[in-house]
């Protein structure tokens, strides 16, 4: 049940960034030539398609901080503070006792 909750919350996180990161890919390229980029006074040393590729990562990963983020402070106080080991495999003096 945990990793099934894991993998859901996971593609809360995945598939929006994904298509945001599309949505920027296409807003941004369709202004900027990635010929004409320079980094520190040179030119860019990639073919338009490594440049595509390279951007279309940065912006999913930082979509991806973004959701995680959002995910991570939507969390509510119980799963939060959850006692992530099961009550039958406590030891007996756990700190959270009964926390379940």
């Amino acid at each position: 049940m945990k990793h099934t909750m894991r993998a859901q919350r996971m593609m809360w996180i995945a598939w929006p960034a994904f298509l945001v990161a599309g949505m920027l890919e296409v807003l941004v390229f369709a202004c900027v030539d990635p010929a004409d980029l320079h980094w520190f006074g040179s030119a860019v040393a990639l073919s338009r398609q490594g440049v595509y590729t390279l951007a279309f990562f940065a912006f999913w990963f930082l979509a991806m901080v973004s959701s995680g983020l959002t995910t991570l402070l939507s969390a509510s106080p119980f799963e939060v503070n959850r006692c992530p080991i099961p009550e039958g495999e406590r030891p007996a003096d756990c700190a959270r006792g009964h926390c379940g």
